[in-house]
């Protein structure tokens, strides 16, 4: 497998584009489209939240109708979500849209939306995006990259990755871009994510793979606690890279795994370190934990912790703090067990053993905790699973974001 340069248009046979279609922003690009040459398989995953926005239910019912995908709309500004029927005749005007100008079923068409929750989408507005949209459809790295960029709402950077593998004998590429900043926390995969690839796989094996591979990646990030009504991830897949469909678990399955896990998990480290506000990426990694449930929970604990983030923030050694979260997360462990260490780009420092608190030197401590990004090490020395969980520091600017969110 190798990462290239590239995003969501990278796969054979996929186009995308953006557009200003003044939803909600001004001044900048705010609806974008991905579209495939043929009918793909899709799956997709969605949020756990039980109010969820017109467009997941939209696309669920795509995915797991077994009907193809061809296209996907995706406007950031109003998220559709606790808009009644008139969301949904907003899903199906948007749909529409793509069938007029592209010739394509509506009911392929997937649709998803991110931005505030209760107010209702212009649909004239959707309409002539589409209509922008439709002639600027290209296949360029540049494209894609307008694309990603156009979904953001308080994302400060764009989010995208391509990588290549082998599968059959044929070079199979896997494209991807996400948006998410805020209202991020693990319980699915917490934020917008669109994957194209040019294998041909089942329908089953691939949803079964995204099923599996969010558990640690997209579900392992945290920002604020908050599980949003609109979380969306969608994989596409219209086997024009030419080899033979998988149908099975070998040895093409396990290379496209390994290529799905590590876009998912890049996409998933970039949203946590581009949190609301936030200054620095948060990782808590467990290891030797009695369970993998165990370390998984424990991991996201840490990172959840807002005293954990104001502490990483600060960067204050704190350590009684990550060891308090462990504490309520619902695991059980001896703390006579554990070993606690602070690492980063600065180097390593251990600053608790076995139940007792170490000496350590501040100054090396704070230079650790200054860089970019800072990981807190935990060793439960009660087993061999692990798990690593990502998060980000809690700053001033995060309520500041928050508090006029939609002005």
């Amino acid at each position: 497998m190798e990462i290239i340069e590239g995003g969501i248009t990278s796969p054979a046979g996929f186009k995308a584009a953006s557009a200003a279609a003044g939803i909600k922003y001004q001044g900048r690009t705010d609806m974008a489209m991905v579209t495939s040459d043929v009918p793909c398989v899709c799956a997709g995953t969605y949020t756990s939240n039980i109010v969820k926005a017109a467009c997941v239910l939209w696309d669920k019912e795509i995915t797991e109708s077994g009907r193809p995908m061809q296209a996907v709309v995706v406007n950031s500004g109003i998220a559709n979500a606790c808009t009644g029927e008139e969301g949904f005749e907003a899903c199906r005007k948007t749909a529409s849209a793509v069938t007029e100008a592209l010739g394509i079923p509506a009911d392929t068409v997937a649709v998803a939306s991110t931005g505030v929750i209760g107010m209702q989408l212009p649909t004239e507005k959707l309409a002539a995006g589409v209509r922008m949209m439709v002639p600027e459809l290209k296949s360029t790295k540049e494209a894609g990259t307008a694309a990603s960029k156009a979904i953001m709402t308080t994302d400060t950077i764009n989010k995208e990755i391509a990588v290549t593998f082998e599968a059959g004998g044929k070079k199979i590429t896997l494209g991807g871009m996400s948006k998410g900043s805020g209202m991020i926390h693990p319980n699915m995969c917490t934020m917008l994510g669109f994957l194209t690839t040019d294998l041909s796989i089942e329908k089953k094996l691939m949803q079964e793979a995204l099923s599996a591979v969010i558990k640690d990646t997209f579900n392992m990030i945290t920002v604020d606690g908050d599980t949003s009504t609109n979380d969306t991830l969608l994989l596409m897949a219209n086997g024009l890279a030419g080899n033979e469909t998988i149908t099975e678990k070998n040895a093409d399955y396990d290379a496209f795994y390994e290529a799905l896990f590590t876009v998912c998990r890049y996409l998933a480290r970039r949203m946590a370190g581009d949190g609301e506000g936030a200054s620095k990426l948060f990782e808590a990694k467990v290891v030797n934990a009695k369970t993998k449930d165990d370390a998984r929970t424990l991991s996201r604990a840490i990172v959840g912790s807002n005293l954990s983030k104001a502490a990483i923030f600060g960067c204050d050694a704190n350590f009684g703090r990550f060891l308090c979260a462990m504490g309520y997360s619902g695991s059980v462990f001896d703390q006579k067990d554990v070993e606690l260490f602070f690492e980063s780009k600065a180097g390593r420092l251990q600053v608790f053993k076995f139940g007792v608190p170490l000496d350590f030197d501040e100054d090396l401590a704070k230079k650790i905790m200054q860089e970019d990004e800072v990981t807190v090490f935990v060793d439960m020395h009660e087993g061999t699973e692990e798990a690593t969980a990502w998060g980000c520091d809690l700053t001033y600017d995060y309520v500041k974001i928050n508090a006029d969110y939609r002005s």
